[in-house]
């Protein structure tokens, strides 16, 4: 009788199958936004571009996001340790935010003008493609496995992509308009979308 009620081979074994693919793709994020914090953090400070040193810090974030999911994976339960991980993901959120909004301010009352970048626009050009096949294939594992904190890591690597965007609009804008105040504008956007999602990771409330 007290078989009748146990989950079947099939569902654990599939279980067992999405686990392993959210670590994958956790490892996978993790190690093209070390990459990719490296590459832009030295080709802002190079040509003193706020935009692409922001952008290489949420890489930096994005790093700790996807860990924060990786140590919830690492455990024999990861449900146990699923808030503690969401917490983590809701504040790199916030801090994102927060960076994003005081640079973009700063920009716009001419703290710093940026010197065109070839590799910054590579850079973002890359993460425009790369990113959302990530978030993609996270967020569907993530729903699968009913793991919110999984979905919540999905939405910051998305928002690495909307980043993306706004980074190579700014950089072509600046390099073929010399318009400087176009970035600035589209990331206090971005800022308010992170809070967004900071507090529905707070709050736990990513559908999984």
């Amino acid at each position: 009788m007290a078989d009748c009620c146990a989950p079947s081979p099939v569902l654990l074994e599939r279980r067992a199958l999405l686990t392993r693919r959210v670590r994958l793709l956790v490892v996978a994020t993790m190690t093209y936004n070390v990459v990719e914090a490296v590459v832009a953090i030295s080709a802002g400070t190079v040509a003193s571009s706020a935009a692409l040193i922001g952008f290489g810090l949420d890489s930096v974030i994005e790093v700790a996001s996807a860990a924060a999911v990786a140590w919830q994976f690492s455990g024999s339960d990861p449900e146990v340790r699923e808030r503690a991980a969401l917490r983590v993901i809701a504040l790199s959120f916030f801090a994102l935010a927060a960076y994003v909004g005081v640079e973009s301010v700063r920009a716009l009352s001419g703290a710093a003008e940026a010197e065109p970048s070839t590799v910054g626009i590579v850079l973002a050009a890359l993460s425009l493609v790369i990113m959302p096949v990530l978030s993609h294939a996270q967020r569907r594992a993530g729903r699968e496995l009913g793991s919110r904190s999984a979905v919540a890591d999905s939405k910051q690597t998305l928002l690495c992509t909307y980043l993306s965007g706004v980074l190579l609009a700014g950089l072509l804008l600046n390099v073929l308009f010399g318009w400087s105040w176009a970035d600035p504008i589209a990331a206090l956007v971005i800022a308010a979308v992170a809070l967004k999602e900071g507090r529905d990771a707070w709050r736990g409330q990513h559908c999984c």
